[in-house]
């Protein structure tokens, strides 16, 4: 599809609140409740198949949604999709190590390192023991 038929292409007023009201998570009862008496979930449902929708009704729905009117008005779900998978890049690798830590632990180091401790810890109680004795 190329730049000019995008252009060319109708918004459905209907599916954008539809698709507003679900990110919501508003139900189609609860929108009509809020719109009046008058308004139920099969007259809510028949709107939002509408492809234009009357200006005073999209507003009192824009207001409820708590969105701008435009933003119902304009909003493409093709053009955002292919907004976010041409831009969106992710070269951050610290990301992804945080999120895949697998620390590697050599047990043999470990025990050298323990030795090692344990041996510097006889030489101190060796030359301990020989301050003692001197001392005698």
């Amino acid at each position: 599809m190329s730049y000019t038929d995008m252009q060319n292409k109708k918004i459905h007023q209907g599916r954008n609140i539809k698709r507003f009201r679900e990110m919501l998570g508003i139900k189609q009862e609860a929108l009509a409740f809020e719109l009046g008496d008058d308004w139920n979930q099969k007259k809510i449902s028949l709107l939002e198949q509408k492809e234009m929708v009357e200006s005073d009704i999209l507003t009192q729905v824009a207001q409820i949604l708590k969105v701008p009117v435009e933003a119902i008005e304009n909003f493409d779900e093709e053009q955002a999709v292919n907004i976010i998978s041409n831009t969106f890049t992710s070269n951050d690798t610290s990301t992804l190590n945080a999120i895949n830590v697998q620390p590697t632990f050599n047990p043999l180091d470990k025990m050298v390192e323990l030795y090692e401790r344990m041996l510097e810890q006889q030489r101190e109680m060796i030359e301990k023991l020989e301050k003692l004795i001197e001392k005698k």
